[in-house]
């Protein structure tokens, strides 16, 4: 059974989902599938909800740009696909439907891409918040529009100030640049 923690954050209630050896799931509190999710966990905490909690803290302070928790999203093989080419648009950084279409090498797939984009079970560590539309235009967000402006102005040090003003606690300091998505999955 999933160990289930909510972390407040400065974009609202977050919903962590741990299964012990990996983060399952992080999902706005607000979304859809966190009563389905909560119905299949107990509260509590644990190693990995810890860990992901404290490297939030430093992403929301502007001092982490990259998670190294590990993640077991479940979804299809094309979803996984997806999920692991979003771990590659770097902090700071935008990425369009299409471009993800053409890293996993499926070029007109860019609508099942945005399924998948708005299917990711770990918000933020796997940055869908990253994906706009191919004319530059914000698209749709679970955690709505405005939490993806946040996100991306706290990415490009627009958003740090207010981060800072509402992170309580320190996190630790930036990972290595290795290849984030390999390790985050596992591999």
């Amino acid at each position: 059974m999933a160990i289930c923690l909510t972390y407040q954050s400065p974009i609202g209630g977050l919903e962590l989902f741990s299964n012990g050896e990996a983060l399952e799931g992080l999902l706005f509190d607000d979304s859809r599938k966190v009563e389905r999710w909560r119905a299949q966990s107990q509260s509590g905490s644990d190693a990995i909800l810890d860990r992901t909690c404290r490297q939030l803290d430093g992403f929301f302070a502007g001092r982490r740009q990259e998670f190294d928790v590990p993640l077991a999203p479940a979804g299809t093989p094309f979803q996984l696909r997806v999920w692991k080419a979003l771990l590659r648009v770097h902090y700071g950084e935008t990425a369009t439907y299409g471009t993800i279409a053409a890293h996993i090498r499926r070029p007109t797939a860019s609508r099942a891409v945005g399924l998948a984009n708005g299917s990711n079970p770990i918000a933020i560590l796997i940055p869908c918040h990253r994906i706009i539309g191919a004319n530059g235009s914000l698209t749709g967000y679970g955690g709505g529009l405005d939490c993806k402006r946040f996100l991306l102005a706290l990415e490009q040090g627009q958003g740090q100030i207010v981060a800072r003003a509402a992170s309580a606690s320190s996190g630790a300091g930036s990972s290595s640049a290795q290849d984030c998505s390999d390790r985050a999955f596992g591999n």
